[in-house]
């Protein structure tokens, strides 16, 4: 008979610690950095795209020639009280985007100095700070331009006055309130999603 070699388990014996080992952290696992958060190539265009957007609609607006003559919309018929509540919300919509312009301006500044040192934006107090004014910038400006639409339709399609006023501006106007909004809310739900799932 042919004799078969058993197996034979050698006990090995575990190499002692050095004082590296000892006095290691263990290391922490970060999330991968998604696209279209703070610090990345795609948030700083969704940041560019915001400020574009409110700007254009800033400039559309200021560059009214009777823009600064408080007679934005003209109709002799209208209230007094409609008069200035259209005249408000016409100021609301440029504070509004001014407020998004500067927001969305430092935010790319942020966002380019963080590409440029090869720096993370993952910590938990400057993510909240960053969904806290998205998500008010984005409200305020979502407001405004639907308070906007809402007057250039009453003026343009109920009293059917755009010939005496700019009602072409002021869709313009609104329509990239709207543009800067869209660009805003993948920043505002992106940053809120990564501070929900700390």
């Amino acid at each position: 008979m042919m004799s078969r070699s058993q197996p034979a388990v050698h006990p090995l014996e575990v190499p002692p610690l050095t004082d590296a080992a000892e006095n290691a952290v263990p290391m922490r696992v970060r999330m991968k950095d998604i696209q279209g958060m703070p610090g990345t190539p795609a948030g700083l265009a969704l940041r560019v795209c915001q400020f574009v957007f409110a700007a254009v609609s800033l400039c559309v607006m200021a560059t009214t020639n009777d823009f600064p003559s408080v007679t934005a919309f003209r109709y002799p018929h209208l209230s007094p009280p409609l008069i200035s509540s259209i005249l408000s919300l016409n100021r609301y919509l440029v504070a509004a985007v001014i407020l998004q312009s500067l927001w969305s301006l430092s935010l790319a500044i942020v966002d380019v100095y963080a590409l440029l040192v090869k720096r993370c934006l993952r910590n938990s107090r400057v993510i909240s700070l960053f969904t806290m004014g998205d998500g008010i910038t984005s409200t305020l400006t979502f407001a405004a331009a639907c308070a906007s639409a809402g007057i250039t339709v009453l003026i343009g399609n109920d009293f059917n006055n755009c010939a005496q006023n700019h009602c072409t501006r002021f869709e313009t106007a609104t329509a990239m309130a709207f543009m800067s909004w869209f660009a805003v809310s993948p920043s505002f739900f992106l940053n809120f999603w990564s501070l929900a799932s700390r």
